[in-house]
């Protein structure tokens, strides 16, 4: 059986939280709001959950910006999986090196790395 790797939640919470936004809700997917802004944010641990989180396009849930937060090592697969997939939102992913550090970089839709 392969290992579990848990989604960064904690971390999509302290990299927002730490920018400024308001962050609500439970599991691995979260609101994140700041002033005119909500961002869909989703947590996303490997390559299984990506494909569970992607199978509908990504929940377009009307919210125009979307963030996905994932280990280092998965976000280059997730960028390019995100970049086939037909979507209505604008995303970035942001990389997170570890649980532990505030170590992380975005990549964003038009922009493949900004920090």
């Amino acid at each position: 059986m392969a290992p579990v790797t848990m989604p960064p939640v904690e971390a999509a919470k302290r990299i927002f939280t730490r920018l400024g936004y308001t962050v609500s809700g439970e599991g691995t997917e979260l609101r994140a709001e700041h002033k005119w802004r909500t961002v869909h944010v989703t947590a996303v641990a490997d390559d299984d959950t990506m494909r569970r989180v992607l199978a509908d396009g990504g929940r377009d849930n009307g919210t125009p910006l979307r963030c996905f937060v994932t280990w280092d090592e998965h976000a280059d697969s997730l960028c390019q999986r995100l970049e086939r997939t037909a979507r209505t939102y604008e995303w970035a992913i942001i990389s997170v090196a570890d649980g532990e550090t505030n170590d992380y970089r975005v990549i964003r839709e038009d922009a493949q790395a900004v920090a």
